[in-house]
């Protein structure tokens, strides 16, 4: 990130960017900042391609096309899959492209290995983001709140990223309700935070997961019933209860093998904090029980994909009897 802003002060852009990664707040800040550098007021000489149907033919053209009074062909290409399968002539054609034309890759997921995220990376920058550290979301939502006039004590920023989670998307839109909720004081409080900002699924999940490994069956439930409440369809819920059992059983490995939490979210791409609640959850169950219960979400997702299960009837007998 740091290069990339250094890149568009200097004006020494580089003909090749790639962002990626699971941030997606930042890949699309960084992604129209570029965007802007590069085009530098100019709409006839750029292009924008989406979607793994791009025809690489077209795109080679286009980028040979000298630009018309400009000084730059910009073309821009997003979630192509090309950095997985397929970027070969793409990759042939940047290690020596036209002095015109400057392209900008961003993509979900790539494949380090692949010869078009190595050319990239060498003929330009490859910047990966990743989902940021506690440390550092505490910050930017302190510095977000102290712009608007308003303090927040550590306790409570913990209490908020709780349930919001760590997506700085869905981060930064709580910040703006619970802004408008706390317009006139100057301190955001524990009970603001309770009233105004919304959990997120996974916490939900979360919750539902503790509520069935202490058999508190009628609450797990409940939670269950909240979530069909919001339309979230039952095969959603189902693929999150096996994500949710399948990384308690890796932390409960990694916790075997005595890796602390900084290694083990390294190791898993979660911040520390959400692995230390992983952790807490994972102590109450033993090792074959979930890997039990992660059987058993795939023998229920079978289930119901074959049609020998009704989705929402499966995913409730799965809650009753997954522990």
């Amino acid at each position: 990130m740091r290069q990339i802003n250094e890149d568009i002060k200097s004006g020494n852009l580089k003909q090749v960017y790639l962002l990626f990664g699971e941030e997606g707040y930042l890949v699309r800040q960084y992604r129209d900042k570029l965007y802007e550098a590069l085009r530098g007021g100019d709409s006839m000489n750029v292009h924008r391609f989406e979607g793994k149907d791009i025809n690489v033919e077209e795109i080679l053209d286009l980028a040979d096309t000298i630009p018309f009074l400009a000084e730059r062909r910009v073309l821009l290409l997003e979630d192509t899959g090309l950095f997985k399968h397929g970027g070969e002539k793409l990759a042939e054609y940047l290690a020596h492209p036209a002095p015109t034309a400057y392209f900008l890759f961003v993509e979900h997921e790539v494949d380090k290995r692949c010869r078009l995220y190595k050319q990239a990376q060498s003929t330009g920058r490859a910047v990966e983001f990743a989902v940021q550290d506690e440390r550092m979301l505490k910050q930017w939502v302190a510095g977000i709140l102290k712009k608007e006039g308003l303090q927040i004590t550590e306790s409570t920023v913990e209490l908020f990223l709780d349930k919001v989670g760590t997506d700085m998307g869905s981060i930064r839109l709580e910040l703006e309700k619970l802004i408008c909720y706390c317009m006139g004081r100057n301190v955001v409080e524990r009970e603001d935070v309770e009233q105004i900002c919304t959990v997120r699924i996974h916490n939900r999940i979360f919750d539902m997961v503790t509520a069935i490994g202490e058999k508190r069956t009628q609450d797990a439930l409940t939670l269950y019933y909240d979530l069909l409440a919001l339309k979230e369809p039952p095969l959603r819920i189902l693929f999150l209860i096996a994500r949710q059992c399948n990384t308690l059983l890796q932390v409960k490995q990694l916790k075997n093998k005595g890796l602390a939490n900084k290694a083990m979210g390294e190791k898993l791409g979660l911040p520390p904090f959400v692995v230390g609640k992983y952790a807490s959850q994972a102590a109450r169950f033993k090792e074959r029980e979930l890997r039990r219960a992660v059987s058993r979400c795939l023998e229920t997702e079978e289930a119901v994909k074959t049609g020998r299960m009704n989705d929402s009837i499966g995913v409730e007998t799965l809650i009753l009897s997954v522990f």
